[in-house]
C-alpha cells in the first residue's frame, strides 16, 4: 500500500535551521496548576480578597468567557536519522508545545499561526516564518477545573473548561528561529517522550502514538 501524500512528513535535520533569542516572554501559565488557578480566579483582582470574599463564589474567567481552546503546533525535525519534536522548556522542568490560548472567535489555524510567530518568530514582521500548519493530530479535553486531560470528552460533560487541539506543523528546509530568552528550545526524540507521563504528561507522551499513521521521510543535509 502507497502512503497518501497527505500522510507523508518530510523532516529536515536540526541542523538545517538557525536559532537566536528575542526578549524574554511572559508566560501566564509556568505550570498546569498555575492555569487551572487562573481559570477559577477572576483574573482582573490582583489584591488579596478579604475573608467574607474567600467563602463567596468568585468571579471565574471561564463564566466570562466560556470554554478555554487552545492551539499547539507540533514541530519536527531530525537527528541520527529520528524524529525529534521541538519543546519549549519553562524553568527547570515544565515543557511545553508552542501554542496558546485562542481569542474568542479566533479561527484555529491563524490563531495557531499568531501563537507560533509570537513563541519562535522573529521580531521584525519582514522575517516571519511561513507557517505551514497541517491536520489536526488530537484533541484534549479537561473535564473539571483539575489537572487531568482526556482524548475524549466524557459524556455526562456538558461544559467542558477547555479542549486542546494539536496540529502538525510542516517546516521547510530552512527556516530562522527566535527564542525568547526566559525560555529554552529543546528536541526531544520520539524516544523519550513514548509513554514518559511522569516527564512530559499525557498530552505530549502520548504524540508518538499520534504521528504512527504518518510516514517520515528523512531528509539529510
Amino acid at each position: 500500500m502507497v502512503a497518501s501524500s497527505s500522510s507523508v512528513v518530510q523532516v529536515y535535520p536540526l541542523s538545517s535551521y538557525t536559532f537566536g533569542t528575542k526578549e524574554p516572554k511572559l508566560e501566564k501559565d509556568t505550570s498546569v496548576a498555575d492555569r487551572l488557578a487562573r481559570m477559577k480566579v477572576n483574573p482582573a483582582s490582583l489584591r488579596a480578597p478579604t475573608v467574607d470574599e474567600s467563602a463567596r463564589v468568585r468571579e471565574c474567567s471561564y463564566f466570562k468567557e466560556g470554554m478555554r481552546t487552545s492551539v499547539e503546533g507540533i514541530l519536527l525535525v531530525q537527528e541520527h536519522n529520528h524524529p525529534h519534536i521541538l519543546l519549549l522548556q519553562i524553568g527547570n522542568t515544565f515543557c511545553k508545545l508552542p501554542g496558546g490560548r485562542l481569542k474568542p472567535g479566533e479561527n484555529e489555524i491563524e490563531g495557531l499561526k499568531r501563537k507560533l510567530s509570537s513563541k519562535l518568530g522573529a521580531n521584525s514582521t519582514a522575517h516571519q516564518p511561513n507557517w505551514q500548519i497541517g491536520e489536526c493530530v488530537a484533541n484534549w479535553w479537561r473535564p473539571n477545573f483539575e489537572t487531568v486531560m482526556y482524548p475524549y470528552c466524557p459524556p455526562h460533560i456538558t461544559k467542558p473548561k477547555e479542549c486542546k487541539k494539536l496540529f502538525m506543523v510542516h517546516l521547510p528546509e530552512r527556516e530562522y528561529f527566535a527564542v525568547p530568552k526566559n525560555l529554552k528550545l529543546l528536541a526531544v526524540p520520539l524516544f523519550e517522550l513514548y509513554d514518559n507521563v511522569q516527564r512530559y504528561g499525557p498530552v505530549i507522551s502520548t504524540i508518538p502514538q499520534q504521528l504512527s499513521r504518518f510516514q517520515f521521510n528523512m531528509i539529510s543535509q
